[in-house]
């Protein structure tokens, strides 16, 4: 790729919708700064249930078109977020969806949970190298909330991350990664949002959802940057909603969760967030005196708010190192298999 801007924000995420959910206002305001954004998405979530009646067909056990369905969700959440580099991991249904843990799709033929590691991480560390991005967002060891593809989601990306910079390994141009982020909630700033929909809106779904439903919540030490996406709230809205195979959005986003909420195919409703949180992991902080950032990009020379005009017309021409030389050691980083519990 030519001319890359300054900026380049790559994130990877399990299914069509995890983006939206977890990152969407971060990615809206990433893409409208002139950053670029480059979404992978590992499978094409043809497990997933299905909302609407008259789309029922399309599930897994039935006519089991879910997942191509589930290809146009996505081109129309990411036209909402203004984004326009978004890719399947090693091409659409190279990785089939794997079910929910315990379930037999854990080890059907082609099911992402099945496959080693590294073989996955091999189509990340081509993108990689390709962008050449200084910022890696994914999941935390448990993939937010044990799901088996979340979980080998962050072990690909974690694993990608590494053989991407090893020059040993391939034959591209090897890039270090500067910063690595996993996605995080702020468990004062959930429950909040949980006490504030259950008296503005408790008779839209069925019931509401709980803390614990929530993925990567965590107590507020461990948040290390927080992203203030409040101008994209109705871009997130307009994203996950065209994610109608498995999101009921109800509202437009506003603030911290009070103006928007959703479902899930459990039909119990949850916040919306759009200022979205994330726990450093790898390089160095751009804040000082354990203050949190509030840009994903800070500390790195060069690429500050405003940086865009500096482009890169030889994206090969060296890597990012220095700030990306700090380690992070995955004790999971081996085969995804089903005997390893997502606890």
């Amino acid at each position: 790729m030519k001319d890359l801007p300054a900026r380049r924000l790559l994130l990877v995420h399990a299914h069509p919708d995890d983006e939206s959910i977890n990152n969407g206002a971060t990615m809206a305001r990433y893409a409208a700064e002139g950053a670029h954004v480059t979404l992978v998405t590992c499978t094409l979530g043809e497990e997933g249930e299905v909302i609407p009646p008259a789309l029922a067909h399309l599930a897994a056990d039935r006519d089991d078109a879910l997942g191509p369905h589930r290809v146009g969700e996505l081109a129309a959440a990411m036209k909402e977020l203004g984004v326009t580099d978004h890719r399947f991991l090693g091409g659409a249904g190279r990785f089939r969806d794997s079910g929910m843990l315990g379930t037999e799709q854990n080890e059907r033929p082609g099911a992402f949970w099945a496959t080693p590691v590294d073989e996955a991480a091999g189509p990340l560390v081509e993108i990689v190298r390709e962008v050449r991005p200084q910022v890696l967002v994914t999941y935390d060891p448990d993939g937010g909330y044990g799901h088996p593809d979340h979980i080998q989601a962050h072990r690909v990306a974690m694993r990608a991350a590494e053989l991407a910079a090893d020059p040993a390994y391939g034959t591209d141009a090897p890039h270090t990664i500067a910063k690595v982020y996993w996605n995080r909630v702020e468990r004062s700033v959930v429950e909040a949002a949980f006490d504030r929909l259950r008296t503005t809106a408790p008779d839209t779904f069925p019931g509401i959802a709980a803390v614990t439903d929530v993925p990567g919540v965590v107590d507020g030490d461990g948040i290390t940057a927080e992203i203030d996406g409040t101008a994209y709230a109705g871009a997130k809205a307009a994203a996950m909603r065209a994610h109608a195979t498995q999101i009921v959005v109800e509202g437009e986003g506003e603030g911290k969760g009070a103006g928007a909420f959703f479902a899930l195919s459990n039909g119990l409703g949850q916040p919306l967030l759009t200022t979205e949180y994330y726990q450093l992991v790898r390089g160095v902080p751009g804040a000082a005196g354990g203050a949190r950032e509030d840009d994903l990009f800070a500390g790195l020379p060069g690429v500050g708010l405003g940086a865009e005009a500096v482009r890169e017309s030889e994206p090969g021409s060296g890597s990012t190192s220095g700030p990306g030389s700090a380690s992070y050691a995955d004790p999971g980083a081996g085969h995804g298999s089903g005997s390893e519990a997502g606890a």
